[in-house]
């Protein structure tokens, strides 16, 4: 872990603006930490305790998967996602809908999941999981102008709801079990994936090298990667948080962040 303060410690300063990350490796149970606790704008990794809340209301019994949601026009907003592309009155499942918050980062299909479930229960969620740090406050992109706040994490709380969801302890070992394959579908593979080396060999039946399960947050000069990095028979939990930075450069960041730990833990093996 020590080593890896160094690398990353010297990857974030060059990049310049204010990083926040948190390392844990859930098998040995080392941490390493950079201004864990300093706030940034949640961007789409607000999105994790939004499916977490789901899938507890799921749990409770309040709607089953496969009932469905249909779009409405006073539903659909901009930034990434394919649902704002769709006609009003399609209908989705919820689990569909949950699929493309994550793995599109879709921002029409989330703020429907944030009314199917209301805002009040998304906070309660994270107080249970002691986010104490973080709040959730807005729909995204149809921010009000007169509002409570803006959307906060810190890398701590991000890394707690992270482990929650590795360990099995949130809600169900089901509910953690499906959460952490709809993160391992995610499309953007531009940050913490962006520079491993290919996850299989040409023989077929071969075990992957590494896996991730990891959502991704995007804003102007914000740049975030979180999730949980499978390498043989290790777990690493990695919350990289940043504001005021250059974005391309911040993916790049993180992209090389990424690989210095892989490399780090395949040489440990």
């Amino acid at each position: 872990m020590n080593q890896w303060g160094e690398q990353i410690t010297k990857h974030i300063t060059e990049a310049g603006g204010t990083w926040g990350v948190f390392l844990e490796n859930i098998t040995t149970n080392e941490t390493w930490s950079h201004l864990p606790d300093e706030k940034f704008n949640a961007a789409s990794i607000i999105k994790i305790p939004i499916m977490m809340a789901a899938f507890e209301a799921h749990h409770q019994g309040e709607f089953a998967m496969e009932d469905q949601l249909k779009l409405r026009a006073e539903d659909i907003v901009g930034g990434a996602g394919v649902f704002q592309h769709m006609s009003p009155g399609t209908k989705f499942t919820v689990y569909d809908t949950i699929m493309m918050m994550i793995i599109q980062s879709d921002n029409t299909a989330t703020n429907m999941i944030i009314d199917l479930i209301g805002k009040q229960r998304i906070q309660e969620t994270m107080q249970d999981l002691g986010l104490k740090d973080s709040m959730f406050y807005n729909k995204l992109v149809t921010q009000p102008v007169k509002r409570e706040g803006v959307n906060t994490l810190t890398a701590r709380d991000v890394n707690t709801a992270l482990k929650a969801i590795a360990k099995g302890t949130y809600t169900s070992v089901y509910a953690c079990q499906h959460m952490i394959d709809i993160m391992k579908r995610q499309q953007d593979r531009f940050r913490l994936p962006a520079r491993l080396p290919n996850q299989s060999s040409d023989t077929i039946g071969s075990l992957e090298k590494w896996s991730l399960a990891h959502k991704t947050g995007t804003v102007s000069g914000v740049v975030h990667d979180t999730g949980i990095l499978y390498v043989r028979d290790q777990e690493i939990l990695v919350t990289i948080l940043s504001k005021e930075v250059d974005n391309y450069n911040g993916m790049l960041t993180v992209a090389d962040i990424g690989l210095d730990i892989y490399n780090d833990l395949i040489e440990d093996n």
